[in-house]
């Protein structure tokens, strides 16, 4: 038996997806895995409300002297250009960094600095996927990188403007209920998450997310050693 079988027999837990090693990004997932949690039908009334909200969050929030706001004129651009092409019915958005930099005429890093600023302030998220190549023999990797998938979010003042601009009156309680089940289900798969897993969902800067990663790694193979029983060494079990 091994020492992550033990422990996961002695704590209850699931077994962790075996790793590919192949050439793909942290915290990735296959297509299909998770995306339907988090895609939501998109109602186009509210698209230009939102983007107005943006616009006004960006404004408000800019600093004296600077040309740009926190979320800059190319991250407004990338925002409703991810509005333009999502499928509004299912919620849909996956477009490659290659789709968004021949629309907008942008560079790949000027689009990817956009998307974090979009996803640090809580206009944006999206989860890494992959998946497989086919090739079963050893000739070549056996999973690939693919598009994100993005849904959109806002953060609380922009969403109190959006509501404001739609003179939408206090959401019945039904609808309310529609939501917090909703925020429950996203917080509800955050928490299932490994610790070394966690970071790279919900942090943007990539080398804070690798060390968080490194943190919670730490933190479990902690954990695991504190549930063997005393006088185990896990690596003798490996």
């Amino acid at each position: 038996m091994t020492a992550r079988s033990l422990g996961d027999v002695l704590k209850g837990v699931t077994p962790k997806a075996t790793r590919t090693f192949q050439p793909v990004r942290r915290n990735s997932y296959h297509r299909g895995e998770r995306e339907q949690r988090v895609w939501r039908p998109i109602d186009r009334k509210r698209i230009g409300a939102t983007l107005r909200a943006a616009e006004s969050f960006d404004r408000t929030h800019k600093q004296a002297g600077r040309r740009n706001g926190p979320l800059g004129h190319i991250g407004l651009e990338v925002l409703r250009q991810l509005y333009r092409i999502v499928d509004y019915r299912s919620g849909r958005c996956e477009p490659s960094i290659d789709t968004l930099m021949r629309s907008l005429r942008r560079s790949r890093d000027a689009v990817v600095r956009a998307l974090a600023r979009l996803r640090q302030h809580g206009f944006l998220n999206w989860i890494r996927r992959t998946e497989p190549t086919g090739i079963e023999d050893g000739s070549g990797p056996r999973v690939k990188q693919i598009p994100n998938a993005y849904w959109f979010s806002l953060p609380r003042a922009a969403a109190a403007m959006v509501e404001r601009l739609l003179g939408v009156p206090p959401l019945p309680a039904d609808a309310a209920c529609h939501a917090e089940a909703t925020e429950a289900e996203l917080k509800a798969m955050l928490a299932s998450l490994p610790l070394d897993e966690l970071p790279g969902v919900i942090v943007s800067d990539p080398g804070l997310a690798a060390v968080l990663a490194r943190l919670g790694a730490g933190v479990a193979a902690r954990d695991l050693s504190a549930s063997l029983p005393c006088g185990h060494n896990p690596a003798e079990e490996v």
